[in-house]
């Protein structure tokens, strides 16, 4: 086994980071890191992205789109800021997704604008009462003489303020085997939705919604594949999503660990610099190690995915993991910091109140850990 990256992942991870402190850090700093980004600000983002093939890194080339390995995304996903690293998440999975169950003319609807940037889009599944599981959705959708109409609310959406598109995961009725799903593709001017702001911890420049559909008219050409088939699709996409949800938390996590050896070279207490105190050099020490073992179990998820093996159970560990070990590293930041550390100046409360968003995202830690567990016993503890 290699954990060394080739020359290639090399440039692609120098890349990124160029990219981020070039191009897109000047946009996150010319707006209040309180408030959510301005739509033209991130189409500004977004059209950086397009232009590097981020905005469908899971589509094929000859389909429009850069064909990348999910570890090679993930090697470039781990240097975004994670405001707009899940923004990213959010807008590329839906295009995964309306790719994998369009026909040709959905897709020459859809997809182009999606691709170059000049829109966004988001995904709409989880509800007031409904998170993890999807087959408890309540949104209603029903055919009514020429079009299909929507009626429900969905919560926690990311880019759901900023979307010009939306796939709403709702409810058909009851088939035989318990709620029927079906995805349609909403264009918000043509098909009208509600979408008000929710205010959060952390990711503040990023959009988090929720949306509101009341009577919406949507045409039937609108509909994704098969009605029933929606939660292979999401399971598929979480696989891929829960790694690189625990590389934003990595992101966090080394920025802690940068911050906290550079505070203790030049901090000075009790006759000397406080990195030379032993107790010092353990908290530090313990935080290199989450951070390391949270990358590595990120990069393990996602190289599993790319050798097409199971990784129900993996990737669920690596957010787990990660999201629990880099909150615990960037808190051991702070408290290598001292007062500071609770300081806006040293900027690591901003880091605290990022990485405690992650762990909500793609599965709570709880049902994560019934997920691997699953996958480790074989017997299943959510339901019978």
């Amino acid at each position: 086994m290699d954990f060394s990256l080739t020359e290639e992942q090399t440039i692609l991870q120098d890349s990124a980071r160029r990219m981020v402190e070039q191009e897109i850090m000047p946009i996150l700093k010319a707006n209040d890191p309180d408030r959510p980004l301005p739509k033209s600000a991130m189409l500004q983002v977004y059209a950086v992205f397009a232009r590097e093939g981020l905005t469908a890194p899971r589509l094929p080339q000859e389909d429009g789109g850069s064909g990348m390995k999910m570890l090679d995304y993930g090697l470039v996903f781990e240097q975004l800021p994670p405001a707009m690293a899940i923004s990213l998440l959010s807008h590329e999975c839906t295009i995964a997704r309306i790719h994998a169950d369009s026909s040709e003319a959905q897709k020459a609807k859809f997809l182009p604008d999606l691709l170059a940037g000049r829109k966004i889009c988001c995904t709409g599944t989880t509800e007031p009462d409904t998170g993890s599981d999807p087959r408890g959705v309540r949104a209603r959708v029903v055919e009514k003489d020429d079009a299909l109409v929507i009626n429900g609310r969905k919560m926690w959406i990311t880019n759901g303020t900023a979307s010009d598109i939306m796939i709403a995961t709702c409810s058909a009725g009851e088939g035989p085997k318990g709620n029927i799903m079906r995805r349609v593709v909403v264009e918000r001017d043509v098909s009208p939705y509600e979408a008000l702001e929710i205010s959060s911890l952390g990711l503040r420049q990023g959009h988090l919604s929720e949306i509101l559909f009341n009577d919406c008219r949507v045409p039937k050409e609108n509909a994704l594949g098969q009605g029933g088939d929606a939660a292979r699709i999401l399971t598929l996409t979480w696989n891929g999503n829960r790694p690189l949800v625990g590389l934003a938390a990595v992101h966090l996590g080394q920025k802690s660990l940068d911050a906290a050896i550079e505070y203790s070279k030049v901090r000075k207490q009790f006759g000397g610099y406080i990195g030379a105190k032993q107790l010092i050099q353990e908290r530090i020490a313990d935080i290199a190690a989450d951070v390391m073992a949270s990358r590595l179990l990120c990069y393990h998820a996602l190289d599993t995915i790319d050798k097409g093996g199971r990784a129900n159970g993996t990737s669920a560990m690596a957010k787990r993991f990660a999201t629990t070990a880099c909150e615990r590293a960037v808190s051991l930041a702070m408290h290598v910091h001292g007062a500071m550390g609770i300081s806006r100046e040293a900027g690591l409360e901003q880091l605290y109140r990022d990485v405690r968003m992650l762990p909500i995202p793609d599965g709570t830690n709880e049902v994560l850990t019934l997920i691997t567990g699953r996958d480790l016993i074989g017997l299943d503890a959510i339901r019978a």
